[in-house]
């Protein structure tokens, strides 16, 4: 059931929404064309992994959430963003005696024993950036601000984001990417990197992922796929999760 008091969403509202949510105004087919007709690799795998999108995402939410991926895995991260819903958000309902919950606002992660709550939660050091985020955002650009940066440079966007407690070159690209429509941000970690390595041959990076080496490996990218490099290296990863 709905909250008690929700109003019944109109199907017009409903459908752009999901319209929104999925970015279904992105023409996917087009794109596909373009990406295969630079990169042979990219034809090998599109036909297996036909319309990827990138969902556009709660910029707070988006955030909050890639924090807690550092040096982390899937599953280990699903269980923690569940139990800071459940210790932090607002009950929505409960299905087949399943609680729901919202992700929680950035006013209820900035307590003064959030901290506390989240290491207690099993968030580790991530407890500190998380509430540190949540705190930062919540007494300077306020969520409003940072949702206001989809209409910002990308570089600007990920400027901002950087100065934030936590969040480094990836997670600020990965929230470019998924909350705050900058299609051609390139999220780049290990794995990102080995494949410009081995399957590209870009000599790239150096030794270590430096933010040089975040900005070189973006702009190849960039420079193969376009302007929507990000939804590009989506499929690649897709194709990868797979093998």
């Amino acid at each position: 059931g709905r909250p008690t008091g929700a109003a019944k969403p109109h199907s017009a509202e409903t459908d752009q929404i999901l319209r929104d949510y999925f970015q279904l105004d992105v023409g996917l087919q087009a794109l596909y064309r373009t990406w295969g007709a630079a990169d042979p690799l990219f034809r090998e795998v599109a036909d297996d992994f036909p319309g990827v999108r990138v969902l556009r995402q709660d910029p707070v939410e988006c955030l909050l959430s890639f924090i807690c991926t550092s040096n982390n895995h899937i599953s280990r991260i699903t269980a923690m963003i569940e139990r800071l819903c459940q210790a932090f958000g607002r009950r929505l309902c409960c299905l087949d005696g399943q609680p729901f919950h919202a992700f929680p606002s950035l006013s209820a992660l900035t307590g003064a024993d959030a901290e506390a709550q989240l290491r207690a939660l099993g968030f580790g050091y991530r407890a500190k950036f998380v509430s540190g985020s949540a705190r930062a955002v919540a007494e300077g650009i306020g969520a409003e601000g940072l949702c206001r940066l989809r209409a910002a440079p990308y570089a600007e966007a990920r400027r901002v984001l950087c100065a934030l407690p936590g969040v480094g070159t990836k997670v600020a690209d990965c929230v470019c990417l998924m909350a705050l429509d900058k299609a051609e941000a390139v999220p780049v970690d290990t794995h990102v990197w080995r494949i410009a390595r081995q399957r590209y041959g870009a000599a790239l990076g150096g030794k270590s992922l430096t933010p040089r080496a975040h900005q070189e490996i973006g702009d190849f990218f960039r420079g193969l796929w376009g302007s929507h490099a990000g939804w590009a290296q989506a499929v690649l990863f897709c194709a990868d999760l797979r093998k």
